[in-house]
């Protein structure tokens, strides 16, 4: 279906920390960010996004059944208050707090390393119950710009990381289709994916004049989010059409890794067992901790100037008392007490927390531009995201690759970017003339040859024509596979994910095997697309794959 088919675009960022929508009608597309949001009329201030958090009602003892409190900035942890510092027992607290539940559709991430979620609660219940919140605020919204409209009139465009595998991308389906913005699981018209650099890629075309950059050039964006931080360099071709010069990458460096620097830093200072006790048992505590005293008072300003670095306190007792109690280790005990339970974090103790994560990034950056695509200079980095506005980042990108990039620059409103991005990708998604291939594809028969890096347009087919084995076979079922291993010969080999079948009718049995078959594979967009054409009837069948992980469904339509 086209644009014309639909009345509304409507971006969702879904992110680590943050999330947000925006829209903009087809013919006048005007792209409106959403700015106001439950619980912010308290602080009179707008924002483009609110907080991934929810608070749930664990008056239940199966988490199946939790319902949500909260959501986003309301969600968020208060203050203690001096009777919550007096009782720090949680046994009676019926309201939950969690968070950054996203990264959990992360594979790469070890069981130490994924962020806490309460015994029981599975992260896609989050997920869902997070999206099935902000659909009625967008309906509501889109009901008051244009009244009587319908979701099914409404083309909604999903942004994801670059490094997230295929099947991830059936789990956030999955999702979806559960909080309600779809009719199907799969092979809906109405809905879209784009990856967040791709989309951050699209809004900074509108900031390439202003820097001289001109067709036939290449620019990097790197999407500095809480969660990934992921890059893409594309080339600028003629008609405001970008092209992907070499293979998306990310990695899980975003800004809350800072914040876990600062915690492995605490549990240096109070014992790794303490700090898991007071994350497990006093969750909204520590959350505060994070949000309300390191976020603001620590990272938002670091600017990575020792001169102007006034040292700071963090007083145990006011901030989260309950954290006193989980200390055990008498030695350490009598140092804090000695101490009036004030920890003093120093410019070298938060250079510490910054430094791991930014290096990450900078050795991303560098890869980029070192890649065997990269046949000409980079004119630009583009740096955006929420982390895209630390001072200290900035400064640090600009010093190690200043000398080989004339243009290091962070565009107006970093943090809204990839949302703008994305709804001009819905608006048009021709924009995008060609993507590079992350994995390898092929079916039983046959795997694709070099397919990985391969750089593809939208509507570029690779087909293949096949036959039946019998004589009276009715059917052809083909099975697609993927790999991100290269010189792959089998689909039985180890690394290799079934992502989608096509099965087609083959009624002409009189004539035997001589039935052709031509199966077709196309590349272009993020959801596969396969298509098989009875040459003897002419009929066609296709197909979108959603990447399920287990492979328990996948539809077809003729």
């Amino acid at each position: 279906m086209g644009l014309r088919d639909f009345r509304v675009v409507v971006a969702i960022d879904f992110g680590t920390t943050y999330s947000g929508f925006a829209y903009a009608y087809h013919i006048n597309p005007d792209i409106t960010v959403h700015d106001s949001w439950p619980g912010q009329n308290k602080t009179r201030l707008t924002s483009p996004k609110t907080n991934t958090v929810l608070q749930y009602d664990t008056s239940s003892s199966d988490p199946k059944s939790w319902t949500v409190n909260h959501w986003g900035f309301p969600a968020l942890a208060e203050e203690p208050t001096r009777r919550t510092r007096r009782h720090t027992s949680n046994s009676s607290v019926k309201n939950l707090p969690v968070e950054l539940f996203k990264l959990h559709l992360a594979d790469n991430l070890s069981h130490y390393d994924k962020p806490y979620l309460p015994e029981g609660l599975n992260y896609t219940k989050a997920i869902t119950d997070y999206l099935a919140k902000m659909k009625p605020l967008i309906e509501e919204i889109l009901t008051k710009r244009w009244p009587g409209i319908k979701f099914t009139q409404v083309r909604f465009v999903f942004t994801i990381p670059a490094e997230w595998k295929p099947y991830t991308l059936g789990i956030l389906q999955d999702c979806i289709y559960d909080a309600g913005f779809t009719a199907k699981r799969q092979s809906n018209n109405n809905l879209e994916f784009t990856t967040e650099p791709e989309a951050a890629a699209l809004y900074t075309m509108g900031k390439l004049e202003e820097h001289k950059i001109k067709t036939g050039s290449s620019f990097m964006v790197v999407d500095c989010g809480g969660g990934t931080v992921d890059l893409t360099t594309r080339n600028l071709l003629p008609d405001n059409k970008l092209s992907e010069i070499t293979e998306r990458t990310g990695d899980l460096c975003g800004s809350t890794y800072v914040d876990r620097e600062f915690i492995i830093f605490l549990e240096k200072k109070l014992g790794l067992a303490s700090m898991e006790e007071f994350r497990r048992d006093h969750y909204g505590q520590y959350q505060y901790l994070i949000h309300r005293f390191f976020c603001p008072r620590v990272k938002f300003g670091f600017q990575g100037d020792r001169h102007d670095f006034r040292n700071i306190d963090l007083d145990i007792e006011r901030t989260c008392p309950a954290l006193m109690k989980c200390v055990k280790d008498e030695h350490i005990i009598d140092e804090m007490e000695e101490e009036e339970w004030l920890i003093e974090i120093t410019f070298n103790d938060v250079l510490g927390m910054f430094d791991p994560v930014v290096d990450k990034i900078l050795k991303l950056i560098r890869n980029q531009l070192a890649s065997p695509k990269q046949r000409k200079s980079c004119s630009a980095i583009f740096l955006v995201g929420g982390f895209a506005e630390s001072p200290y980042l900035v400064k640090r990108v600009k010093e190690t690759f200043g000398s080989v990039v004339s243009t290091i620059t962070v565009p107006q409103n970093p943090i809204t970017a990839v949302l703008r991005g994305a709804v001009l990708f819905g608006l048009d998604k021709a924009t995008v003339a060609t993507r590079v291939l992350t994995m390898n594809y092929g079916n039983e028969f046959e795997f694709i040859r070099s397919a990985r890096g391969r750089e593809v347009s939208a509507d570029e087919p690779c087909s293949g024509t096949y036959y039946p084995i019998y004589p009276d076979q009715t059917t052809i079922i083909f099975n697609v596979y993927a790999t991100p291993k290269n010189h792959t010969r089998f689909c039985d080999e180890v690394g290799i994910s079934k992502i989608g079948e096509l099965e087609i009718e083959l009624p002409d049995i009189e004539h035997g095997v001589d039935r052709p078959v031509e199966f077709s594979l196309m590349f272009g967009e993020l959801l596969i697309t396969a298509t098989a054409r009875n040459k003897k009837t002419s009929r066609i069948y296709t197909t979108k794959f959603a990447y399920v992980r287990d492979n328990s469904y996948f539809e077809a339509t003729v």
